[in-house]
C-alpha cells in the first residue's frame, strides 16, 4: 500500500482503521513503524499487572472447582449467630 501525506500533514489509512490507536516509532532511517494499541484507563490498569493476573487465574480455577450452590439462609444465619 502506497500512501501520500497530505498538505495538512495527515496520512489516511482508510476507514478500516478509523477510531483505532497506534503507537508510532520513528526509526533512525526515518521510517515510521505503526503498532496498533489498546488504551486502558488508569483505574483499570491494575488489573493487567502480573501479580493481579495470577490472582485472577487462581480465582477462576477456584470457581471451576467450587460451582455456586443454593444457600440455606436459616443455616447461614445460625452460623453467623454462633460466631458472635
Amino acid at each position: 500500500m502506497l500512501k501520500m501525506v497530505g498538505s495538512s500533514g495527515q496520512l489516511s489509512l482508510g476507514k478500516k482503521y478509523a477510531g483505532k490507536y497506534f503507537e508510532i516509532e520513528q526509526m533512525e532511517d526515518g521510517a515510521l513503524v505503526l503498532r496498533p494499541m489498546k488504551v486502558i484507563s488508569e483505574s483499570e490498569a491494575w488489573l493487567h499487572e502480573p501479580e493481579i493476573q495470577k490472582k485472577l487465574l487462581r480465582a477462576k480455577e477456584w470457581m471451576k472447582e467450587n460451582p455456586p450452590t443454593e444457600t440455606d439462609l436459616d443455616a447461614f444465619l445460625e452460623q453467623v449467630k454462633d460466631r458472635q
